[in-house]
């Protein structure tokens, strides 16, 4: 029997949780049973309370707020726990269509995705200004660059994975989930597709993006990180080789002014010159070290997942509906 848990992280969502849980649908095409999961991140506004009396089958709680990554992980390790062959992760502000989850988990049960994340269609999208088209697109497209992948909605949160996937699933950020797991799913040679979701009207600002500075900044660095992690050796040798070339140019002009007789005057481009080429070959070296430190990560990465896999298939412990974690 295939089971599907909805996941639905909360962060003070008394208010907009009933109406996403209502819209949830309880059947879906090739799924057997069908359960809800919603992650408390430390409200203070009963959100647990909320979820209870919606009668939600699983309730996980922090009790702190630990953000919207950690968010995510706690409750994929939860769904894990409850049995579910097919997770599926959406928002509480009931920004995505729920009626679109069926869209989601199609290539999933017809055996094609281990990963589906739903494309809002961003550079469209009338409560999006120019300019957050213009970022979200163009994140979209360095995501996708990092991940191999075909990524036309990077930052899409309302996505679907099988068990297996979300046994592989590492977030390590503490900002966002969504850039970080698809670079990972591409370095891992996941099957992963995108597939056209509608939304709802925009009910608040988004919590995540608090300014264009705000968000500009988390998620370079989100992506900057994830890159340098699964793909170290092409980062370093990009910036060595760009140093290399750098120091290159100074001391070729000393060269070419040596020969023609002007020699002196112009020791300054040759310690230029010098200092570049030797920190680029650093940099390669560095690059080289953290490749194979790369190694080391993908060695723990399967034994984490080996570990995980043992762990929740050889559980004989179900999340109790209703019941509180911490």
């Amino acid at each position: 029997m295939t089971k599907l848990i909805i996941q639905i992280p909360c962060f003070n969502e008394a208010e907009t949780l009933p109406e996403t849980v209502r819209q949830l649908p309880h059947t879906f095409p090739g799924i057997d049973i069908v359960e809800y999961l919603v992650l408390d991140d430390g409200s203070t506004d009963g959100t647990a309370d909320v979820a209870r009396r919606l009668k939600i089958h699983h309730v996980v709680r922090h009790t702190t707020n630990r953000g919207l990554a950690t968010g995510f992980m706690t409750a994929l390790e939860a769904s894990l726990r409850a049995g579910a062959d097919i997770i599926v992760n959406t928002d509480a502000d009931n920004q995505y269509r729920a009626d679109h989850i069926a869209h989601l988990i199609e290539p999933i049960v017809a055996g094609r995705a281990d990963l589906v994340v739903g494309d809002r269609g961003v550079t469209s999208l009338d409560h999006f200004s120019p300019l957050k088209r213009r970022l979200q697109s163009l994140g979209s497209w360095v995501v996708g660059r990092a991940s191999g992948l075909r990524t036309p909605d990077a930052t899409s949160g309302f996505r679907a994975l099988t068990r297996d996937a979300a046994m592989r699933t590492l977030v390590l950020s503490d900002y966002s989930y969504t850039l970080e797991t698809l670079i990972q799913a591409g370095t891992s040679k996941l099957s992963v597709e995108f597939v056209p979701v509608g939304v709802n009207p925009q009910s608040r600002p988004s919590r995540l993006m608090r300014s264009i500075t705000h968000y500009i900044k988390n998620s370079t660095v989100t992506i900057v990180r994830a890159y340098a992690m699964y793909g170290p050796l092409r980062v370093f040798t990009v910036l060595g080789a760009a140093l290399i070339g750098l120091g290159m140019i100074p001391g070729f002009r000393f060269l070419y002014l040596f020969s023609i007789g002007q020699r002196v005057g112009h020791v300054q481009s040759l310690i230029l010159g010098a200092v570049l080429l030797i920190t680029g070959f650093q940099v390669l070296l560095i690059g080289l070290l953290a490749d194979l430190m790369a190694f080391n990560r993908k060695i723990l990465e399967e034994t984490i997942y080996r570990l995980r896999r043992l762990e929740m298939n050889g559980s004989t412990t179900r999340a109790r509906p209703g019941g509180d974690r911490e």
